[in-house]
């Protein structure tokens, strides 16, 4: 089980191509294990504290938000609320016997359309950042996923931040996809371009802390425990184990930033849904303030088990699979390169 230390990096000559499919796989498979596991979270949530018309909740499978919003309790699949679930195997095996399998999925379309471009803008500039980043700050080099994951996130967040207003807003007034550029039209002229990144900087409050503390902790846990097993590339129980755990621990340092954004996600999609002006929306120093007054410094840390529950198996299944993409890519590059060594007419 053991072998020698390479110096190379075993992704290096992997194509912005081949990455780019290594992470869309990724967040695909992230959103087919991980969206059945949110949607029983909400039916439980729904079954307990029924969800009132005109009010909102957040819905999250693992890679994107979704603003829901409440028209008569009954409407949407992931919140029915047929009071009879006694625990979260019990929901799961109702919720297949009495609508279907396909059920767990609920909400999932919308994921695909927008997170999976979302993310693989995320993990390509990522991976191409830190290669470059490595090079350049030398002695330094140790901080360049740091960087590299911070910038990626910035990039990423400002790229899916004007989708993420349109279908929110097309959710909450009923409108079609045919009618997405009368939708965005009409936000330009009411309240001008700036109005398409409404929720940008609560975003990267959350994201950019945990994506430089995410890619950070990761690559050094992951060096460690290829030193520990004394593995020359890691494994994917490794990349499993160290994605969980840096995840996890990003999570729950950035989780105030994440209850203020869900707050306001929230205060937002009531007002568009009661068609108020959302410009007397709070910003997120003042609803982090709120909550304090509210309910004490632990208010910015509602839903810690929850989250860590989500964010842990979600983080930990999107970058095994993509790194086991990427190896999966390096073999065949690599095989590829022999056979023109040994074939150079082919």
């Amino acid at each position: 089980m053991s072998s020698q230390k390479s110096s190379s990096d075993p992704t290096r000559d992997i194509t912005p191509l081949q990455q780019m499919i290594a992470s869309c796989s990724g967040a695909i498979i992230t959103s087919l294990l991980v969206t059945p596991l949110d949607v029983v979270k909400i039916r439980l949530q729904a079954q307990k504290n029924p969800f009132p018309k005109g009010k909102c909740f957040v819905y999250c499978n693992g890679l994107m938000d979704h603003i829901c919003i409440c028209e008569n309790g009954n409407s949407k699949a992931w919140y029915k609320t047929p009071g009879r679930f006694t625990g979260t195997l019990d929901a799961f095996i109702k919720i297949i016997r009495m609508e279907g399998i396909r059920s767990l999925w609920s909400g999932l379309p919308p994921t695909l359309v927008m997170a999976v471009p979302a993310t693989v803008i995320y993990f390509t500039c990522y991976d191409q950042l830190r290669a470059s980043l490595k090079l350049r700050m030398g002695d330094h080099s140790d901080y360049a996923p740091l960087l590299a994951g911070a910038i990626a996130r910035v990039g990423s967040v400002t790229v899916i931040s004007p989708l993420e207003l349109i279908r929110t807003k097309m959710q909450s007034e009923r409108r079609s996809y045919q009618e997405m550029r009368a939708v965005v039209r009409s936000a330009l002229h009411n309240e001008g371009w700036r109005t398409m990144w409404r929720g940008w900087g609560p975003t990267l409050l959350r994201d950019v802390p945990f994506s430089a503390m995410y890619w950070f902790n990761y690559e050094k846990g992951k060096a460690w425990l290829c030193q520990y097993y004394n593995y020359t590339h890691p494994t994917f129980a490794i990349t499993f184990t160290a994605g969980a755990l840096s995840g996890s621990f990003a999570a729950i340092v950035t989780l105030p930033f994440d209850v203020a954004k869900t707050k306001r996600q929230v205060e937002l999609g009531e007002l568009q849904a009661m068609k108020l002006s959302t410009q007397v929306s709070s910003n997120t120093y003042h609803v982090m303030k709120t909550i304090v007054a509210e309910n004490g410094v632990s208010g910015l840390f509602a839903g810690f088990l929850p989250r860590l529950i989500k964010i842990a198996p979600a983080c930990a299944i999107m970058i095994s699979t993509y790194e086991f993409a990427k190896a999966f890519f390096h073999k065949y590059n690599q095989q590829n390169q022999r056979v023109t060594r040994l074939h150079p007419s082919t």
